[in-house]
Parts: C-alpha cells; sequence; structure tokens
C-alpha cells in the first residue's frame, strides 16, 4: 500500500518548511545571529534535513547521537551538533560522529578530550551556563571560567567554540535582557581568561527569537538553536511572527465509528489504561467519532487541533481519540479522514511511531 493510502498519516509541506527556515535565518542574519538548525523535533526525519542541510546554517543538531548517525549516513554536508550533554558511554562514538556538542561537566570534557585523542580528531564544545532554568549548565560564573581555561590551555584536541544557554525547557525562564546580558557577560570573562575571541554566543532556542525579532537581543549573542520555530512557524511564550507559515505539517487521521453516545461514562469509575483518573463533562447524548490513533502516536490528546469546524477532541485511549462531533453531526461519518494540526510535543510523538505513515508534499 502506498503511504498517501495509509492512515494515521502525518504529511509535510517542504516549500512552506524551507520558506519559513528562509525568512528566519535571513532575519537572524541581518541580526548577526547565526542558526544551528535543530532537527530532533522530527526524529531526523530524513526529508526535512534535506531542507535544513540546503539552509547553509553553520550547524545540524539533534539530542540524540542516533540522529545525527543517520544524517552522517545521509551525507549531510553540514556539520553536526550533539545538543545534549554527551553521556560518558558515547564518546567514543560522539566524536567519530559529531563534530561538536553541548558540555557542562569537567569529567565528561576531559573524557571527551581522551576519546578524541584516540580518534586522532578535533572535537568543538560549547560550555553551557545555567541562568535558572535549572537544567544543565555550570552553576557559576567561576566553574564556567574555569572550565574554559582548561579546555584551552589542558584538553589538546578540544576545541572551544563558545559558551550557551538553555532556557524555558524545564524551568520554563524566559529569555530577556536579563539573562541574555548575562550570558554575554560570562563570555567575555571567558574571552578575557582565555585571551581570545570565541566564536558561538549561544542564546538558547526558539523560545530567544522574539528577542533577535524585537531588536532586544544583546549584540554579543550571536548564536541560537533553532527548531520549533521553523517547524511549526511559532514558538512558545508569545513568538508569534506574521511571516511564517503554520501549517507545515497536516496530521490526517481516519474515523472508524460515529454514533450519539452519553457524554459521562456508565458505571463504577476506577483508572484509565495510563492508571490516571479521568475527569468528565455530563453534556446529555452527543455525536461522538473514534479515529485510528491514540496516546502512544502522538503523547497527549491536548496536543492535536482539529482544521474541520465543530469538532473537539475530548479525550484518548492507547490507539483511539474520541472527538465530540455534535456540531458536525452532519458532516462526519464512518471512513472520512480528519485533518489535525499539531504542537512540538505531538510532532515529536508522531514521526517517531511505527504507525504513522509520514509523508511529503513537495
Amino acid at each position: 500500500m502506498n503511504n498517501r493510502d495509509r492512515f494515521p498519516q502525518l504529511e509535510v509541506d517542504l516549500g512552506k518548511l524551507k520558506e519559513n527556515l528562509t525568512a528566519i535565518r535571513d532575519r537572524c542574519q541581518d541580526s548577526f545571529v547565526g542558526i544551528v538548525g535543530t532537527v530532533k523535533g522530527v526524529n531526523a526525519w530524513d526529508a526535512v534535513v534535506r531542507v535544513y542541510d540546503g539552509m547553509d546554517f553553520p550547524y545540524l543538531a539533534s539530542s540524540r547521537l542516533d540522529h545525527l548517525e543517520r544524517m552522517r549516513a545521509m551525507g549531510a554536508k553540514t556539520p553536526l551538533m550533539l545538543v545534549r550533554v554527551p553521556m560518558l558511554s558515547e564518546l567514543r562514538a560522539m566524536v567519530e560522529i559529531a563534530d561538536a556538542s553541548l558540555q557542562s561537566d569537567l569529567t565528561v570534557l576531559r573524557a571527551t578530550d581522551a576519546a578524541a585523542a584516540r580518534a586522532g580528531k578535533t572535537h568543538g564544545v560549547v560550555l553551557m551556563i545555567d541562568l535558572g532554568d535549572l537544567r544543565e549548565g555550570f552553576w557559576s560564573a567561576e566553574e564556567l571560567v574555569d572550565a574554559a581555561v582548561e579546555v584551552e590551555t589542558k584538553l589538546p584536541h578540544l576545541h572551544l567554540l563558545g559558551v550557551g544557554v538553555n532556557l524555558s525547557c524545564y524551568g520554563s525562564i524566559l529569555p530577556d535582557k536579563r539573562n541574555m546580558q548575562g550570558l554575554a557577560s560570562l563570555a567575555f570573562d571567558v574571552e578575557r581568561a582565555i585571551g581570545r575571541p570565541i566564536e558561538m554566543v549561544s542564546g538558547g532556542a526558539s523560545t530567544s527569537v522574539y528577542m533577535v525579532l524585537n531588536g532586544t537581543m544583546p549584540f554579543r549573542v550571536n548564536n541560537l538553536r533553532l527548531g520549533e520555530i521553523g517547524l511549526l512557524g511559532r514558538a512558545n511564550y508569545g513568538c508569534d511572527p506574521d511571516f511564517t507559515h503554520r501549517d507545515v505539517f497536516t496530521l490526517r487521521a481516519e474515523v472508524i465509528e460515529c454514533r450519539d453516545k452519553p457524554s459521562f461514562p456508565v458505571g463504577q469509575l476506577t483508572v484509565d489504561a495510563f492508571g490516571h483518573t479521568g475527569h468528565y463533562e455530563d453534556r446529555g447524548i452527543r455525536r461522538r467519532a473514534l479515529i485510528a490513533l491514540g496516546k502512544v502516536d502522538y503523547g497527549d490528546p491536548a496536543d492535536l487541533f482539529p482544521r474541520l469546524a465543530g469538532v473537539e477532541v475530548i479525550g484518548a485511549s492507547s490507539d483511539h481519540t474520541i472527538l465530540d462531533v455534535e456540531a458536525a453531526k452532519d458532516t462526519v461519518k464512518v471512513g472520512d479522514v480528519l485533518e489535525f494540526d499539531v504542537n512540538y510535543g505531538s510532532l515529536v510523538n508522531l514521526t517517531k511511531s511505527s504507525g504513522v505513515s509520514l509523508v511529503t508534499k513537495e
């Protein structure tokens, strides 16, 4: 069966993706900000990687080494960066596959240098500082500067590319003028300590783009690691530019049942298939439709957004998603294929689900 005849199906519009990436790249370049093109959000889907690889970014990146390995096997011409701090157990493979990595621990840095020496390579590193989001990064400026000096003077198979920060991903800390200026100041401290300029001051991910667009990003911050804003045309925390496409990806799913049913479960309530207690609103008898995909495919049903007016996602189990179609009951029937917009979380899950057909639109 042709992939286009298989559902559920996730389609990427490669033309719209390229237009998004081009528009964002050009605006960042106008502010002297380079882009690490990050493809972890689509699990390094080869069709998407090829578009990123044609954007003349300084690096392509993912958080998983197997993603980078596939990109290398594809023949990606752009240097590759690992954007999750590496495990000691993967350093031997990492220095063979990745050209650079984010780092936040001296033990790992020293072991990376040893692995690079054995491989006869020089590996680029970006030292991460934690400015409050409480994920990876040196906690004090002194730690960061000391690590930079050690890399520069004692670890000859490492090249200190620069410094970076992660914000928004765990602690929900907004990138702003205060923490970005703090990063810029730390970059100056590192440069003073090692006696040379560093190439990269990486100010975070897609949630930092709004500062470039509104002109508030400090000049010294010259790099962002971008995935979501190009893939979906927007990012959390109010970054919703008017020059990007929001419909790069289309999820399609087939209706497998459609009938009137009560809106409140009948019988003694317990937990659902995932061990959670459900919350239900009694709205009387309503037309309900089931589509053939579920939580194992996309994660959270709240991350699906129906394009057909009158369709509402009300819940899901492992392999079924339940829709209220009362307001569209004269439209929706068994066998219909409904379309949905997705967000970043569902995109990550959909592109790694064996039950979802991946197709492209040129």
